[in-house]
């Protein structure tokens, strides 16, 4: 069952700027504050940037595969089913844990305002069920819900950031970095408050449900990005500025205990207000975008398939309930320990992000057709790689064992269940296809990339596309010349039409005659009249040396039409399609770098071009 598309830019925007803001600023400062000192908004700005970095390949990618499941998708599609069920379960419980991270923010809010009478747990597990159940309403429905909080959460920090500002002290940023703080400390830092931008990862796993993707993923993405880092980076300031370092180290409700200073009690309520409303969007975009995960799992079979059950609203209830209750077993583990895992866990899912731009790119498949694209690859994903890395490595083996443990149940997982039963083909195979000149792949990546491609730019075939899907696709051999292309074009023709080989092979001589059919050095479109009535006929045609149908030219693409009188409108508009599909910039890569005739069918199917 086809999810529904019902959520735009600004959707996009409240659920990764909702995911974001949550205990990331209203709890982390004070753990940051207390190893670095104010060089904490170093740290954030840090996190921020290489968040920026990490989300230009999560982007590509998902505007060329937006499919439920995010990164577990195309990581799959890229690297494999192994590495894919590894980071599909990876993510799926770092995304768990950190909205069990915003919903303990949430409950301590209120376990501090009841002086201690409310457990943690008495509050977590009800809250979990209520967006639980939301969700199982539909993601439009959320996602609306979402966008009415992110603007109450916006309002209120910015009367915070307004309220603030004129009261800092400037003493309390000195110094600025802490004494025994080192630059590897700031940039431990980064990664132990890299949490705060897990909601980027979190938008990806729901680029199904998005409308109009090649637009409105990549800037949802890159203003949420923005947005937050440059937030987070003034309220920490005026938090810095405000609050005594001594007071700030303590804290686990920073913000909130400087606006009591500023304001008193309505100060302090205001922010809590605030606080309440970002935990809030932050669980309710987590248990979104989390099922997501377990749900491509079980289409894939990697699962049970009835992960992958959805409802009459198209929402995975299943994964949700299975979601849920992660959320509530992590309620219990260790709040710096599953800050520090499922920081790892959203850093190396960035790492695999943009190994598989650079393996995608490196594969040349046809259909891998992002609408945005990572600038300087593969010099910035690797840049990227060796960042997120070092970030690992600093955080300390806690992190590293937690991650490591739930890498190996995702291997024991796929050895055991889903290698027997998920068979695909993947972009790995195609590159080590290319350096070892093997066969090891068929068209099914192809395939389904082309039926994604299809979904994402909601494709309506006019008549000349119908055409298309029948057509003969035909590579010529080594050395051919004109006369090689008209046997070869009579003889197919000869079985559709009415005519014979010769006459054929007569009638696109003389209209050879009559004018060159050579439209640019690359594409030629011979085309003749033929008898009879509703015939209308195309054939593909790729010279991979070139043909020389004009003295000086080389054409590498002919495409062949024959029509009958009565279908001259049609014979016009496919002239006309033809015309306008050859000047896209990336048509003749793709025309040669196909690897048979099916993709060249397919190169003219997606094209972009208005569609009659």
């Amino acid at each position: 069952m086809q999810m529904k598309k019902g959520l735009g830019f600004v959707d996009v925007f409240c659920i990764a700027s909702g995911a974001m803001i949550s205990s990331g600023i209203f709890v982390l400062p004070g753990l940051a504050y207390s190893q670095i000192g104010p060089a904490m908004v170093i740290s954030y700005l840090i996190a921020g940037l290489l968040a920026l970095i990490g989300v230009l390949s999560v982007i590509e990618l998902a505007t060329a595969m937006p499919k439920a499941g995010g990164d577990y998708y195309f990581l799959t599609r890229s690297l494999g089913p192994l590495v894919g069920t590894v980071s599909g379960l990876l993510s799926w419980f770092a995304l768990s844990l950190k909205t069990a991270f915003a919903i303990f923010g949430l409950a301590e809010v209120v376990y501090l305002l009841s002086g201690g009478k409310i457990p943690l747990f008495v509050t977590a597990a009800p809250v979990t069920i209520v967006f639980a159940f939301l969700n199982m309403r539909g993601a439009e429905a959320a996602a609306k819900f979402e966008v009415v909080l992110v603007a109450l959460l916006f309002l209120l920090l910015g009367g915070y950031f307004v309220m603030g500002a004129p009261n800092m002290e400037l003493s309390h940023f000195s110094p600025f970095v802490a004494e025994e703080a080192t630059l590897k400390s700031i940039l431990s830092t980064a990664g132990f408050v890299f949490v705060s931008f897990g909601g980027l990862l979190k938008t990806a796993t729901i680029a199904e449900e998005v409308r109009n993707p090649r637009r409105n993923i990549p800037a949802g993405f890159i203003a949420a990005t923005v947005a937050i880092t440059l937030l987070y980076a003034v309220l920490l300031i005026v938090t810095v500025g405000v609050l005594p370092g001594e007071q700030l180290a303590n804290s686990f409700t920073p913000i909130a205990d400087s606006a009591r200073l500023l304001a008193g009690s309505w100060g302090f309520w205001a922010i809590t207000v605030a606080a309440i409303l970002a935990f809030v969007t932050t669980a309710n975009a987590g248990i979104m975008s989390a099922s997501r995960y377990p749900l491509a799992l079980g289409r894939d079979k990697l699962l049970p398939p009835f992960m992958a059950k959805v409802n009459k609203n198209g929402e995975p209830v299943v994964a949700i309930v299975m979601t849920a209750a992660i959320i509530l077993g992590s309620l219990l583990l260790d709040i710096e320990k599953l800050v520090k895992a499922a920081s790892a866990v959203v850093i190396s899912s960035y790492i695999l992000s943009a190994a598989a731009v650079m393996v995608m790119r490196r594969s040349r498949l046809t259909n891998y057709r992002p609408t945005f694209r990572v600038p300087w690859t593969p010099w910035l994903p690797t840049f990227g790689i060796i960042c997120f890395s070092l970030l690992i490595i600093d955080m300390g083996m806690a992190a590293v064992e937690i991650s490591l443990g739930f890498a190996v149940f995702g291997v024991l997982l796929y050895f055991f269940y889903g290698r027997k039963r998920a068979d695909m083909e993947y972009a790995l195979l195609h590159v080590v296809e290319s350096l070892t000149n093997k066969n090891l792949t068929t068209d099914s990546l192809e395939k389904e990339l082309y039926a994604v491609l299809h979904e994402r730019d909601e494709l309506v075939h006019d008549e000349f596309d119908e055409a298309l899907k029948t057509a003969v696709a035909v590579d010529l051999e080594p050395g051919a010349g004109p006369g090689d292309l008209l046997d070869v074009v009579s003889q197919s023709l000869e079985k559709e039409l009415t005519h014979s080989a010769d006459d054929i092979r007569a009638r696109f001589i003389e209209r050879e005659e009559q004018g060159s059919c050579v439209l640019t050095p690359f594409v030629a479109i011979p085309h003749i009249i033929c008898d009879g009535e509703k015939q209308f006929k195309i054939m593909l045609v790729r010279s991979r040396e070139g043909l020389a149908l004009e003295e000086g030219v080389a054409v590498k693409a002919i495409f062949v039409i024959a029509g009958s009188r009565d279908m001259r409108n049609l014979h016009l508009k496919a002239l006309a399609a033809i015309a306008h599909m050859v000047q896209h910039p990336e048509f003749e890569k793709r025309w040669a770098s196909a690897k048979n005739e099916a993709q060249l069918r397919d190169i003219l199917l997606l094209s972009e071009r208005v569609r009659m």
